[in-house]
């Protein structure tokens, strides 16, 4: 594999693999290792299907099944729709409700950090992209923890946050009876150590609600303010997607948000899976 920067502070494009094709033990390795160092990972021009996409998914780890879903029926299902598509004539328009509460995606976030065991890696590809909008943008919370002074470092290291899946997704659509109930609030470290090279960041986005053993208001003014330090402009980087592109990102340490698009003018058909994490953070 070859890789090239896409920011100073994080990301690389892939070249020299066909992620649908046989996955040695040491691509693999590889393939581990470029996730903990590049912590996102963009693979142009995969001739991707559903099922090459769950042999990818089940080769870096254990595919997580779709919490809403599951949530919403009981049903497990390891690969779900980002975008509007139906079928090959039909989409959701905007006042569809899915389309309303696919725009809680606009909100910073780390994949599934509002479950007991959150996700490792979010494995996203692009079928079908609209010609406006529609791009995804991510940020690194590594980067950010180290851009904190020692002293503020070393106060958040012990922390313990709450992460509410229905406290942030209720500002933009409301949420199915069955999915809120399958998701009570969950407590996770502030900070994350990982374990391959040992560099901290810490762990936050809109589900993050408050700090345990924190006021209300205190816990709201730490949180927006570390939320606030990682997504500045000049530290993110955009996706702009193509057909084709498929790109992994570590949620141990990303935030990324959709940036929307126009779903009466467009279609918009991705498909993404997630490696489940290694376990409970309080246990890291």
């Amino acid at each position: 594999m070859e890789f090239e920067p896409l920011h100073e502070e994080f990301g690389a494009r892939v070249s020299g693999v066909d992620l649908t094709g046989p996955l040695s033990p040491q691509l693999l390795k590889e393939l581990h290792k470029a996730i903990d160092d590049y912590s996102v990972l963009l693979f142009p021009e995969q001739d991707m299907s559903d099922e090459a996409q769950m042999r990818l998914t089940q080769a870096l780890g254990e595919p997580e099944e779709n919490h809403v879903t599951f949530g919403r029926t009981g049903e497990i299902a390891y690969i779900g729709t980002v975008g509007n598509v139906i079928d090959d004539d039909t989409k959701r328009d905007e006042s569809d409700p899915h389309t309303r509460s696919m725009k809680g995606n606009n909100l910073w976030h780390s994949d599934s950090s509002f479950r007991l065991v959150p996700s490792y890696v979010s494995i996203l590809h692009a079928y079908e992209v609209p010609k406006q909008g529609g791009a995804t943008e991510f940020v690194s919370q590594r980067s950010a923890y180290g851009r904190l002074d020692p002293q503020t470092q070393n106060e958040i290291n012990d922390l313990c946050v709450l992460h509410d899946y229905v406290f942030s997704r209720t500002k933009t659509a409301p949420v199915h009876d069955n999915h809120a109930a399958s998701l009570p609030p969950i407590a996770q470290k502030l900070v994350r150590t990982n374990p391959s090279h040992g560099r901290r960041n810490y762990y936050v986005g809109s589900h993050a609600r408050s700090i345990i053993g924190w006021s209300g208001i205190e816990s709201r003014k730490l949180i927006d303010e570390l939320n606030d330090l990682a997504t500045r402009p000049e530290h993110r980087w955009s996706q702009r997607w193509s057909p084709g592109d498929t790109l992994l990102w570590d949620n141990r340490c990303i935030l990324h948000r959709g940036t929307g698009y126009d779903a009466d003018l467009y279609r918009r058909n991705m498909r993404q899976s997630r490696v489940r994490g290694a376990g409970p953070t309080l246990e890291e």
